[in-house]
């Protein structure tokens, strides 16, 4: 595709996003579990006299100064940039609420009080319900990636019954039939969570009426066992008779579920990412696959697969929930009735602004953004 194609595809895209900017507070959504404090971090290379300082720049860097203190010891300063709300769930549905969706959000916000982080989000909410203490994430951040260093125990303990304790088997039922979409996200840092699903396929999923949108978003599963993969997978498959289910992956994550399921698809160019969404898909049996790496995405259903250029950046402002504002704008694009192509040009988008601003869009902004990837001034 030329560029004046893409950015002539891009520009409809933003003026159908102005067209639809109206419909999205018509259309309730429900989002969760999870909630993490992140504390957005550069690891210091070099201070002076002066107070001034410079981070190391590269993830390989990080790992060679750690490698350089083995057998002896080392000193590592961090330095916090920012704190903020963290967690898949709490920054896709933070992004969703920036769209105008009217979204109940069912996390772990906080035991007996809501986390002050939290507070700007809920507010923008319909309904919050608060199941678990929050869990906290230190994010060191580098140009070429960063790493997550999490602090989840809050998580570990939660259950069916809490989430149903909390919120009402009414309740539940009750979200689950009105809701147009619904996300349910960070799968690999709540064990319990395959059977919080099974659950909700029992028990509200039957119940549902014409077919919404359910997300899911697995959240690096390379420390679960591979057995627990497999059936959080057969799991998810099964919602697809009742919801239209999209699973949301990076580029690892592919790569990973291609391994466990056997799929030969594992080129990492535009056409291979496309092929191998394709491959996940028909085997999950499901409706869509989306897969986004750094600098472009790709998606699948059942009739064709895409890939789509996004606006890379070698600079970000912020990196650290860059993902989940992908799948915010991919997915609010599939609930506004748009196509795979449109879908992954609002999510490239989304997380394009966000990355560059360190905040998330609304429909204005996003749609001001597309047409030639740039702010405006």
């Amino acid at each position: 595709m030329s560029m004046e194609t893409s950015a002539q595809k891009r520009a409809q895209v933003a003026r159908r996003l102005m067209e639809q900017s109206t419909k999205t507070q018509h259309l309730p959504c429900m989002a969760g579990l999870d909630g993490f404090v992140d504390e957005i971090i550069r690891v210091i290379d070099k201070k002076k006299a002066d107070g001034s300082w410079s981070s190391i720049a590269t993830i390989a860097d990080f790992a060679n100064r750690i490698a350089q203190a083995a057998g002896l010891s080392t000193n590592i300063e961090l330095r916090v940039q920012t704190v903020k709300l963290g967690g898949n769930g709490p920054i896709m549905a933070n992004a969703l609420c920036r769209f105008g969706f009217p979204l109940t959000y069912i996390g772990s916000l906080g035991r007996h009080e809501i986390h002050p982080v939290f507070r700007d989000f809920v507010a923008r909410t319909t309904a919050c319900y608060s199941i678990a203490e929050a869990a906290f994430t230190h994010a060191l951040e580098f140009d070429d990636g960063k790493i997550m260093l999490g602090k989840s125990q809050s998580l570990d303990e939660l259950t069916f019954e809490d989430i149903r304790a909390v919120v009402g088997d009414d309740t539940l039922r009750r979200l689950w039939q009105e809701s147009r979409f619904i996300a349910l996200t960070n799968w690999t840092m709540i064990p319990h969570m395959t059977d919080i699903w099974l659950n909700f396929l029992q028990h509200y999923a039957p119940a549902v009426a014409d077919r919404p949108w359910l997300f899911f978003d697995l959240a690096d599963p390379e420390k679960r066992d591979r057995q627990d993969i497999r059936r959080a997978l057969e799991v998810l498959s099964r919602f697809q008779s009742t919801c239209r289910v999209i699973l949301g992956c990076n580029e690892k994550e592919s790569l990973e579920l291609a391994e466990i399921l056997d799929i030969d698809e594992r080129e990492r160019t535009q056409s291979g990412t496309a092929g191998r969404a394709a491959a996940l898909r028909a085997r999950l049996g499901i409706e869509v696959v989306v897969i986004h790496p750094v600098k472009f995405a790709a998606a699948a259903d059942c009739q064709h697969s895409v890939a789509v250029d996004g606006p890379f950046v070698a600079a970000p402002k912020i990196s650290t929930g860059a993902g989940d504002h992908f799948n915010a704008g991919f997915c609010m694009a599939l609930v506004l009735g748009m196509g795979l192509e449109e879908a992954l040009y609002c999510g490239t988008g989304t997380s394009g602004y966000y990355v560059r601003t360190a905040e998330s869009p609304s429909l204005e902004n996003l749609a001001a953004f597309l047409p030639g990837w740039s702010l405006p001034e």
